[in-house]
């Protein structure tokens, strides 16, 4: 406690402009939950794994450090998986992101022997407390643009919708038996809402669905908003209407107006199909993906270098494979890799290495 109190001058309270980073060390995958954890300076708030906080140490002189360790939580193997009704990740009625739980526990160190205090613990000095706090209750800046939940825009209301025009063309809409008028398709079937007409949805990329003539008939006459049909209730705003100037599945506030144009009661309509979020959650739920993967085949797993990848953050395969190719240039690989020492790099970087191309490269 001496010793922490001897070195509160190198101690600062963060900003709120302050970038804190807690969740991985600025010179390697280490993270709270590798073997020896993850310091962070309470002076620059930059994060380091247990192999590189001493190179730290060496070149700030910091010596206070917040220590964050986490460990798996036992979860019963027999816990039930919810099924889905939510087109999102990693929150209720979504898709479980299968992100397991930890325990997280937290201790003051100094360097360079390494001396421990318990936190949370009244005997700290307040300063101490203070800059922890404000540490944990931050979000780190490596998460700031890496959302852990995503899940499926909300529908607009359509810009075309409170002023399309409607043809009065003597159409009148049965209330069911509908046809595609340029094929024989009877399911996946889309009404005009200028016009009335009655065409087939989009073909799939395997060969299923409908043969394009709903989208056809916008590319020919412009008119833009169409409404799946068997989608259409008393609940309005969850038929499925479609804005192909808008390329997107929009809201209609005046639908029940559009369709009583061409002659349908929505009130006594029932569900007979899925809407586009239905189906995409339905794909998304029962995909085999055994038909895009080595299903049956006998694949040696490798490791090391020249095969290991980088970790997929959510939405970053494409960015891997790209520095997997760069990387794979002799000359740059030689000038910012092979010849390169880590250390030299983090003594010669600025004073947020998090920041220098590099030190990271």
């Amino acid at each position: 406690m001496d010793l922490l109190r001897s070195n509160l001058s190198r101690v600062r309270i963060p900003e709120p402009t302050n970038r804190i980073y807690k969740q991985e060390c600025c010179l390697s995958f280490d993270t709270p939950r590798s073997e020896g954890g993850l310091f962070i300076d309470l002076n620059t708030f930059l994060a380091f794994g247990k192999d590189y906080v001493g190179w730290n140490y060496e070149r700030t002189g910091n010596p206070v450090y917040l220590h964050i360790k986490q460990r798996k939580k036992l979860v019963p193997e027999d816990r039930p998986s919810k099924k889905p009704t939510l087109l999102a990740i990693g929150v209720d009625g979504g898709f479980d992101n299968n992100e397991p739980e930890y325990d997280e526990t937290y201790s003051i160190v100094i360097l360079p022997n390494y001396a421990t205090l318990p936190f949370p613990s009244v005997e700290l000095p307040e300063k101490v407390r203070l800059a922890v706090d404000a540490v944990l209750l931050a979000e780190g800046a490596e998460r700031k643009e890496q959302l852990a939940a995503w899940t499926a825009d909300k529908k607009q209301i359509s810009s075309y919708a409170m002023n399309l025009q409607q043809i009065d063309n003597g159409v009148i809409v049965p209330p069911s038996g509908w046809k595609c008028s340029k094929c024989d398709k009877t399911e996946n079937l889309w009404l005009n809402l200028t016009d009335g007409m009655i065409l087939c949805g989009r073909r799939n990329w395997d060969g299923t669905g409908g043969n394009n003539h709903a989208v056809g008939h916008y590319k020919e006459t412009g008119y833009p908003l169409a409404v799946k049909l068997g989608t259409i209730t008393a609940d309005l705003e969850a038929a499925d209407v479609y804005s192909y100037p808008e390329d997107d599945s929009v809201l209609d506030p005046i639908l029940g107006q559009h369709l009583a144009f061409f002659g349908i009661d929505f009130s006594s309509l029932q569900k007979t199909e899925m809407t586009t979020a239905e189906r995409e959650l339905d794909q998304n739920t029962n995909f085999d993906w055994n038909r895009i993967q080595e299903s049956g085949q006998e694949v040696e797993p490798v490791f090391g270098p020249g095969y290991t990848g980088l970790v997929n953050l959510g939405n970053s395969c494409y960015l891997a494979a790209t520095m997997q190719v760069v990387f794979s240039t002799h000359s740059f690989c030689e000038r910012f890799y092979a010849k390169q020492s880590l250390k030299l790099a983090f003594e010669t970087a600025p004073a947020d290495p998090t920041v220098d191309l590099n030190m990271q490269l």
